[in-house]
């Protein structure tokens, strides 16, 4: 027979289970509850849609370093020139960093990028023997996100980019658009974000939806200015955390 708290939550009865605890199962089974209705709601907008991301876990890599400070359309523009100039990664072993700035130029911090890639090409090569990241397929997630944080210029984002889209890994990269709908959402503090206690609050078979879901939704409705709340398909789930009476 079920237990019931002064919480108002039937939970499991157990024998040194205490109203705090009741009331912790009963808000994250709440969370759980609305992140799903949230999934749910956004797979049905927008299918789950990639944002063009890669296989390859080096391509993808690439791709993702690219896309710093610049917009999908510029960054993809990019990547497909830098591609073109350097179709065998083994190229760039040979290549000078202003011959593999020299495509990627219109992105912007062209020096910066070229001097990481290269480096990153260098390191590959030398810890496995040729241009490649396949052998993270036989690592595990702490491992992955261990050598691909050693790498230049890589943090915990690209390196979840990675691990996510090219590996079929279950995290949670936090973009700028992902941490402006979380806060809003009420699911992260503003003040004290941790993206690694985001991940973890996320159950790991929504992840991949969510993510690419709330990058859509970021750039479509919860824009970081004048957001169209009242178009927004959350409007009646998303308690607006952040946000004036005046941009709702």
């Amino acid at each position: 027979m079920l237990r019931s708290w002064r919480c108002g939550y039937r939970c499991d009865p157990k024998p040194n289970k205490s109203a705090t605890d009741c009331k912790i199962e009963k808000e994250e089974t709440l969370r759980r509850s609305s992140q799903r209705k949230i999934a749910n709601l956004l797979q049905r907008r927008y299918f789950d849609f990639p944002h063009y991301n890669k296989n390859n876990p080096l391509d993808e890599l690439i791709f993702i370093l690219l896309s710093v400070t610049t917009t999908e359309a510029v960054y993809s523009q990019t990547y497909r020139s830098f591609k073109n100039r350097f179709p065998c990664y083994a190229d760039l072993l040979r290549a000078s960093i202003q011959e593999i700035a020299k495509p990627i130029y219109i992105g912007g911090q062209f020096t910066q990028k070229a001097t990481a890639i290269k480096s990153i090409i260098g390191i590959l090569n030398d810890r496995f023997g040729r241009p490649s990241l396949s052998p993270l397929h036989k690592m595990s997630d702490v491992q992955c996100e261990e050598f691909l944080t050693s790498l230049p210029r890589v943090g915990k984002k690209v390196a979840r980019c990675v691990m996510l889209y090219s590996l079929g890994r279950k995290v949670f990269p936090v973009d700028t658009h992902c941490r402006r709908v979380a806060q809003r959402l009420g699911w992260i503090d503003s003040e004290e974000f941790d993206e690694d206690l985001l991940q973890s609050m996320i159950p790991g078979e929504l992840r991949f939806s969510l993510h690419v879901n709330f990058i859509s939704l970021g750039r479509e409705f919860c824009t970081s200015k004048a957001p169209s709340c009242g178009k927004c398909p959350l409007k009646q789930l998303c308690p607006k955390i952040g946000l004036s009476k005046g941009t709702r």
